[in-house]
């Protein structure tokens, strides 16, 4: 599969591989009351495709801000890195939560470069999520 839609089929494997919850702030889909997009790791602008490998939840905020990146600076070191890749990396190892699940840090330079370029800490995710922790509903477990 190239372009185009993605089969039901595709996107229900994707979403539970996903735990419903975008790969990148971990939002969750029963939280914020709707679907989450799928996104593609490499855009198809970038010369990704849609095969179900390349695949991955984003929330709205993230996808837009991501948008055919796949690189970006870490903010620290000033290095070109890649960003996080929800399919082949493991959240923990780049990001931790502080504020109790307010916040996202990221814990090494793509990491870092993800949170700087997806917005992941803008104001009002942040204040979303000082609300979803004080019902119980985030940060998401493992």
């Amino acid at each position: 599969m190239n372009t185009g839609e993605i089969p039901p089929a595709v996107r229900q494997r994707v979403a539970n591989a996903a735990k419903h919850r975008c790969g990148y702030c971990q939002t969750q889909e029963i939280v914020i009351g709707m679907p989450l997009e799928i996104e593609h790791i490499v855009p198809i602008a970038a010369g990704g495709s849609s095969d179900e490998d390349n695949l991955w939840l984003a929330c709205p905020r993230c996808n837009r801000h991501k948008g055919v990146r796949t690189r970006a600076t870490d903010p620290e070191t000033g290095e070109d890195v890649p960003l996080f890749n929800p399919r082949r990396q493991r959240w923990q190892e780049h990001f931790t939560w502080q504020q109790g699940g307010a916040t996202v840090v990221g814990l090494t330079p793509t990491g870092r470069a993800t949170v700087a370029t997806l917005l992941m800490n803008n104001p009002f995710v942040v204040r979303a999520r000082q609300i979803w922790i004080a019902w119980g509903w985030h940060p998401p477990g493992p």
